[in-house]
């Protein structure tokens, strides 16, 4: 029962069985920041989290610059709303440029360099413009600047790190970029240790039962900086010893209570995923064998653990679900199966 008590519980904190949000962005508030990789599955992962959700309100609310999309933490691609973007940049870059000092090394950048790249990119975006990732590239041409694939890639992430540019509204189907200052005004700073109390009250509160080496693997901090966002928490919250390890959980009594549905088809990369450095407690125990490498893929999810993957070929105002279960489920969650398939396309159309 350990493995089925913490996912039933992270399941409820992370609002999947139990959804009270209207809107997208009051979504990526409660959550402060989620992985965004894969952009389509990043909107059904709000999706899933919301009342009544549709795909095209996500996708307004970004283009409205309402959520924003940038790369931070570990570091990926993560949704982060307007107010928060500033002080957890300035909290997770510093890690994150250590992580990136062996490839700004290896391609030759250097801060000089950089302040290049980010001076040009400030210009070309004044005024309230965006340019689509073609745009840029070009722009780079023209400027005579080397702009492989990976160059380019380290070059767009250094100026979304230096809080220069993040996310824009999208051109067509062509991702976008705008000035951070255009979407995101300057806000009070936080200082180093207050910054690591807010994302850890923000962590546990919606990923809790969780570890402080779960919060330190989520969030890309050391285990130190992790320890003492949690130490100034910890009065918020509750703790339980489960072989050895220290879960902290917010103390939240309708946690407990049992919730009807515990069928879902998650989205690659969701925060019930990526939240944790042991993510054993994902997984049914018959099958972990099947299960061990798929933890990131779209899941199905029975009983609150993963029991298979599913994928979707999309059309023009259709879709097909295909599931792969790695065993045999019952009547009543084959039904419950079939009412997910209609969450899902009813988000989409």
């Amino acid at each position: 029962m350990k493995d089925n008590h913490l996912a039933s519980l992270r399941i409820y904190n992370q609002k999947i069985n139990n959804p009270v949000f209207t809107k997208p962005e009051d979504v990526v508030k409660y959550m402060v920041a989620m992985q965004a990789q894969d952009y389509a599955s990043a909107k059904w992962a709000i999706g899933l989290r919301m009342q009544n959700a549709k795909e095209q309100d996500i996708e307004n609310a970004i283009n409205q610059g309402k959520i924003l999309r940038t790369h931070l933490l570990r570091p990926t691609w993560h949704f982060v709303l307007p107010q928060d973007i500033r002080w957890l940049l300035t909290l997770t870059a510093p890690r994150i440029h250590a992580i990136n000092a062996s490839f700004y090394k290896k391609f030759g950048f250097t801060d000089t360099s950089f302040n290049k790249t980010n001076e040009l990119l400030a210009k070309a975006l004044q005024g309230n413009k965006q340019l689509s990732r073609p745009q840029v590239l070009e722009l780079f041409k023209r400027s005579g600047i080397a702009t492989d694939d990976i160059k380019f890639t380290i070059i767009l992430m250094r100026a979304e790190l230096d809080q220069v540019i993040c996310s824009g509204a999208r051109i067509g189907k062509q991702f976008s970029y705008a000035l951070l200052d255009d979407l995101a005004p300057a806000s009070p700073a936080l200082t180093h240790e207050e910054a690591l109390t807010k994302l850890a009250a923000a962590y546990f509160n919606t990923r809790g039962p969780a570890t402080v080496h779960d919060f330190a693997n989520w969030s890309g901090l050391t285990i130190t900086d992790a320890g003492i966002g949690l130490e100034n928490v910890k009065e918020q919250l509750v703790n339980e010893v489960i072989d050895g390890k220290t879960y902290w959980i917010p103390d939240s009594p309708d946690a407990l209570l049992p919730k009807k549905n515990t069928t879902f088809l998650l989205p690659a990369y969701d925060e019930f995923a990526t939240s944790y450095k042991d993510r054993s407690a994902l997984i049914a125990p018959e099958y972990v064998e099947q299960a061990g490498h798929v933890v990131f893929d779209p899941s199905i999810i029975v009983n609150n653990q993963l029991v298979g993957t599913w994928k979707r070929s999309l059309k023009k105002n259709e879709v097909t679900v295909d599931l792969n279960l790695f065993g045999r489920v019952n009547k009543t969650q084959t039904k419950a199966l079939e009412a997910a398939e209609a969450k899902y396309r009813k988000f989409l159309f």
